[in-house]
């Protein structure tokens, strides 16, 4: 049980990090510019990953950093990015937290991973809380922002489970640093014919992609796909709903956002949904196996021979 709480307590980083990372995005990065500020975002977490692990892709490595950067950083950063923009910190990572049914029934697909009963019901209880806290009427919601975070949750969701299927050959720093490398590439020369030459940077915008960067990308999505090494893919998505609530609460405390009674209600039903996310008896034993195949397998990697970025 303490070991899984454990990697539960590390994937929980990412979720209230990006929770945060709303909130700093509406209020401190320049909204007319999206690919610029994923790729700001992105690269730079990579590169400073990949000074730390100091490996390079290998064999399939190559093109499956190409296409988990696509899904999981540069979509997936743009769209959240102008989500940010376009809504209120809560209810755009509020719509995030649709994503738990959408990685179960998406590694159904892929890996046969059958979701439990606990995680549907939880999955249930967390869409219930979403609507009760974005069904309130008090504000107008913007249908492009909604469409923006919607179509986030779709491109990560199926990322992430390919992440997960994916999980051998490389460890979880390495991983992480290729993805977030690749994806910041290709943003690059997208920004450049979309927006022309990068913005100029305000003091606070330079602190907020610094934040942003370290804390929401780095540090989150290493948090992120170690505990989808560890955990079953519903107990991951299900830890994902810390993200509305992270952002409903800082919207409330830091940018005067107004909570009712009703989304209080909501963000309750969101904490249950993850409080039944909580792996079985079984469920620990199968990614106890795992993490055992996983630490022989960097076990025979270190001492491989192995090409590194220096």
């Amino acid at each position: 049980m303490e070991v899984n709480l454990r990697w539960m307590s590390v994937t929980a980083i990412a979720p209230v990090a990006w929770g945060s990372n709303y909130l700093v995005t509406r209020e401190f990065l320049p909204a007319e510019h999206p690919l610029y500020g994923a790729a700001f975002r992105a690269l730079p977490a990579g590169i400073v990953l990949l000074a730390l692990c100091r490996q390079r892709p290998r064999g399939a490595w190559w093109w499956r950093s190409a296409v988990l950067g696509l899904l999981n950083v540069s979509v997936f950063f743009v769209l959240v990015y102008v989500a940010s923009q376009e809504l209120p910190a809560s209810l755009a990572s509020a719509v995030m937290a649709v994503s738990p049914l959408t990685m179960m029934l998406v590694a159904w697909l892929l890996m046969s991973e059958r979701p439990r009963t606990a995680h549907l019901v939880g999955a249930g209880a967390g869409l219930a809380g979403v609507c009760l806290m974005l069904l309130t009427g008090a504000e107008e919601v913007s249908a492009g922002g909604v469409a923006a975070s919607v179509a986030a949750m779709l491109a990560s969701s199926f990322g992430y489970v390919l992440a997960r299927r994916w999980s051998d050959g490389a460890d979880v720093l390495a991983s992480t640093a290729w993805q977030l490398t690749f994806g910041g590439l290709l943003l690059l020369p997208a920004a450049a014919v979309a927006e022309g030459p990068p913005p100029a940077l305000s003091a606070s915008a330079l602190w907020a992609f610094a934040y942003v960067t370290l804390v929401a990308t780095a540090l989150a999505f290493t948090a992120w796909f170690t505990g989808l090494r560890h955990l079953p893919a519903g107990t991951v998505g299900l830890l994902g709903l810390l993200n509305p609530v992270t952002g409903v609460l800082l919207g409330m405390a830091i940018a005067s956002e107004s909570l009712t009674v009703q989304q209080f209600g909501g963000l309750a039903l969101v904490l249950a949904g993850v409080c039944l996310g909580r792996p079985t008896r079984a469920e620990r034993r199968g990614s106890g196996r795992v993490s055992a195949r996983s630490a022989a397998r960097g076990r025979a990697r270190r001492k491989a021979p192995c090409r590194d970025t220096s």
